[in-house]
């Protein structure tokens, strides 16, 4: 296996493609991964996708019925590098909020954050109304790292694909996981001109001219 073991959860919420390519990419790289779906999770897979739940289990190290609390993900003398749930709906966000532990995905975010662990929840909701917010609040309060599946166009992406692989890779790199290739911010790419001398790009744009009473429209 490779240098990480990661839990990952996928619940009900849309976007279960971001938790398929998440176990692709983890496979991809050599790393453990242990599986988790709730059953309305089992039941957007083949609603959202082309994937069953049995092909999507199979991308993971070893998956696990969602009611088995002997589970070794509900110790947390089972070792791990943190846990995703990917995606998070707000039910599933809830019950992690509340402590919850009515199945394996909760008690598995649960174990995680009691053991200091990062636990990182893409929640896919929107609106947000206050009880959602609120929800939000207390998952920040007690340690789990908020990932909202936000579009980052500065990456220039040319298919949804490359929008998802963005939001997968930084989901590894914030549970601290090695992910060649993942972009990563340099700064804004530097003219010719400007790079020799030293100036920012975004700083010359040339100064608009004063209209004439005739380009008035």
């Amino acid at each position: 296996m490779g240098d990480m073991r990661w839990v990952v959860g996928i619940s009900g919420a849309s976007g279960v493609i971001y938790g398929i390519r998440f176990l692709e990419r983890a496979r991809q790289l050599g790393h453990e991964t242990h599986l988790v779906i709730t059953g309305p999770g089992r039941q957007t897979i083949p609603l959202e996708t082309e994937w069953t739940v049995r092909q999507v289990q199979a991308l993971a190290s070893r998956s696990y019925r969602i009611q088995d609390i002997t589970a070794p993900l509900a110790s947390g003398s089972f070792p791990t590098d943190g846990m995703a749930v990917i995606p998070c709906s707000i039910r599933s966000a809830s019950a992690i909020a509340h402590s919850l532990d009515d199945n394996l995905l909760v008690r598995a975010a649960d174990v995680t954050l009691k053991e200091r662990r990062p636990l990182v929840l893409v929640v896919r909701e929107s609106p947000l109304h206050l009880g959602h917010l609120q929800v939000l609040e207390r998952l920040a309060e007690i340690g789990a790292i908020l990932l909202p599946p936000v579009p980052a166009f500065y990456t220039r992406p040319e298919s949804v694909n490359d929008l998802i692989d963005r939001t997968v890779e930084r989901a590894m790199q914030l549970l601290n996981g090695p992910v060649p290739g993942a972009y990563r911010w340099q700064g804004p790419p530097a003219r010719a001109g400007n790079r020799a001398r030293g100036r920012d790009p975004i700083e010359q744009a040339e100064p608009s001219t004063p209209e004439s009473p005739g380009e008035r429209g």
